[in-house]
């Protein structure tokens, strides 16, 4: 059977599988939503529970139980159409861009200063401490950044695939996928609550370039700052957005040589050691042993990736089918947010959806720029006090609640992690205090750089 035979199998199979998957998202978003958020204080804070945060939790208490086994196709679905509903999510949050210009013209450098928490709060704090519980050179690719999709290209292009820094890469990500959303929601939580930071400045440090993850973190600041909601969701939007455009370059060609050369700074006396024992003779050359545990190491690196490559297989379901869905899963969320079905969300949604689609097709015509800057870039302008129809535009996008969208994008998130569990036991339980270490240090050290800029630009 030919690799194009087999896709069009796959993708034919995802679209059968897309109603079951569809429908057991929608009976937990709509119940999650039901039950609302929760409230834990906890001494030195609050911590507020969301919806989508239960939706992320029961879809991954579903995902992985063994009464009823949920098949590796259906959480393949899943993940897919976790792929179109952060474009949505976007677009909710772009129609906040537009009416916070000023805010966000206000905060002038400030934007651009925070960035550099992101790149130096891993790398300050986890790094330290990855080599520390002596993670080896995994440790470079775990610490770099909070290791999203990109991160996969950079580190097999510098060190190879079968590196020990490219099993820190997926380390990291596996983590953050199956943690990150819930624990930064219970860190941005607790620092919000706190009322020590200017809320638009923890916004700027939502922004750690991953979709679910900022949505979580902006949730928590808007619910300790209600006021400010729309200034601190357009804040979020622009903060992860140019996280996510300048990640790359700033992988390349700063972040990935700086936590190759702090690693190294760091185990210098470790690795003289070892190379004055060479120098002795102490280890004259290999022995058996040593190359026995050389190929164990290639092999159970081999094996690793297969795993990941099966857990993550891509689905690809046809997208008229995915924004078909993900609308009723959205309305149907959106209407119990709002204590009520309305037209004004249907418009709504088809505004978002007509946004969405005019921004993949310039996509696939400009090739070099993605989807999700032309969905921020259009809904800004639309939004803003530049366009005629702003005003009316607004209107209808306001009556979706951009934490419905949310809801709905983590629980289908939850569904989708069960086939990455196995993942996070081969790769041990180094990468979890790590891990936490990482995203509490590029959020906090993000905040605290935007707080003092945004002191020294008002």
């Amino acid at each position: 059977m030919s690799s194009t035979t087999k896709t069009a199998r796959i993708d034919k199979a995802g679209t059968k599988l897309t109603i079951p998957i569809a429908a057991l998202a929608l009976v937990i978003a709509v119940a999650v939503q039901f039950i609302g958020q929760a409230k834990i204080d906890v001494g030195i804070g609050a911590i507020i529970i969301f919806p989508m945060v239960w939706g992320l939790i029961v879809g991954l208490l579903v995902s992985i139980q063994k009464f009823k086994p949920l098949g590796l196709d259906l959480q393949r679905v899943a993940a897919a159409l976790v792929g179109v509903a952060v474009l949505l999510l976007v677009a909710r949050l772009a129609f906040n861009i537009g009416p916070s210009l000023p805010s966000l013209i206000k905060a002038g450098p400030a934007l651009l200063l925070q960035e550099v928490g992101h790149l130096l709060g891993t790398i300050v704090l986890a790094l330290p401490l990855a080599v520390l519980l002596r993670m080896g050179k995994a440790t470079v690719g775990a610490t770099f950044s909070l290791d999203r999709e990109p991160s996969f290209a950079m580190v097999s292009e510098k060190y190879g695939p079968d590196s020990d820094q490219y099993r820190g890469v997926l380390a990291m990500y596996v983590f953050g996928t199956l943690f990150g959303a819930v624990f930064i929601t219970l860190l941005t939580s607790l620092v919000a609550n706190w009322k020590i930071f200017d809320p638009l400045a923890l916004a700027m440090g939502a922004g750690v370039g991953s979709g679910s993850m900022m949505a979580a973190s902006a949730a928590s600041i808007v619910a300790a700052y209600p006021a400010d909601q729309e200034a601190i969701l357009g804040m979020a939007a622009v903060s992860n957005l140019i996280t996510t455009v300048l990640g790359v370059y700033v992988g390349i060609y700063i972040a990935l040589p700086l936590a190759d050369r702090f690693y190294k700074a760091l185990t210098r006396k470790q690795t003289a050691r070892e190379t004055a024992a060479v120098t002795a003779g102490a280890t004259a050359q290999r022995s058996a042993a040593d190359i026995d545990r050389e190929a164990a190491q290639a092999e159970e690196n081999r094996l690793f990736r297969e795993r990941v490559a099966e857990s993550s297989a891509a689905i690809k379901l046809p997208l008229w089918l995915s924004l078909s869905v993900l609308t009723i899963l959205g309305i149907g969320t959106a209407s119990v947010a709002a204590k009520g079905f309305s037209l004004s969300i249907v418009a709504g949604y088809g505004i978002m959806l007509g946004l969405v689609l005019v921004s993949i097709a310039l996509a696939k015509l400009t090739r070099k720029i993605s989807a999700i800057v032309y969905i921020t870039t259009i809904g800004a302008y639309i939004s803003s006090p530049w366009f005629f129809g702003a005003e009316a535009l607004t209107g209808f996008i306001k009556t979706v609640d951009f934490l419905s969208i949310a809801t709905v994008m983590l629980t289908l998130a939850g569904l989708s992690l069960g086939k990455d569990i196995p993942l996070l036991k081969n790769i041990g339980w180094k990468i979890i205090p790590v891990g936490l270490v990482a995203i509490t240090a590029s959020f906090l050290l993000s905040t605290v750089i935007a707080e003092f800029a945004l002191g020294l630009w008002h």
